[in-house]
């Protein structure tokens, strides 16, 4: 199975826009009521809907990312790519590719604003497992679904091999 989450991002770069734009003006608000003469001192609560906005900006920064899921072949392959400049560049990339045997478990945490995708697979460089987080926020909960039954199918073939 293949999974891309490039419909469900389509919006990202226009989020960005918002929050830039609301951003300046607002600092262009706070100059101006800093240079009038009717209002003597700034408060925090003019301050607070740039905190309010960069706090945002940072926590979509941090979730709007493409998902990659291929499971097609002897291989399972996972890659994170960051959203805006992804036709140019690929940046933030976070990518895992390893055979299908190799695979030791999974775990989905849905903390409701924010999915993750934990896999465990066998290392041989060091004991034990190893373990690899992908951000799977913007993965529509189908496409969740199906990855999830993928897994749990090369899981059951693994430990019918074992």
């Amino acid at each position: 199975m293949r999974f891309k989450n490039t419909t469900e991002t389509k919006l990202v770069p226009s989020v960005y826009m918002i929050i830039v734009a609301a951003f300046i003006t607002n600092i262009f608000v706070n100059i101006e009521l800093m240079n009038s003469d009717t209002e003597s001192t700034m408060t925090f609560s003019h301050f607070l809907p740039n905190i309010v906005l960069l706090l945002f900006g940072i926590y979509f920064h941090r979730i709007a990312q493409l998902f990659d899921f291929d499971s097609d072949g002897e291989t399972l392959n996972f890659k994170n790519n960051g959203v805006v400049f992804s036709k140019f560049m690929e940046y933030r990339v976070k990518r895992a590719e390893f055979p299908k045997s190799k695979l030791l478990g999974f775990k989905v945490m849905d903390l409701g604003i924010y999915s993750i995708l934990i896999i465990y697979i066998r290392s041989r460089s060091k004991r034990g497992s190893r373990k690899y987080r992908f951000n799977i926020t913007f993965l529509a909960k189908k496409k969740k679904r199906g990855m999830i039954e993928s897994l749990n199918k090369v899981l059951e073939k693994n430990k019918a091999v074992s």
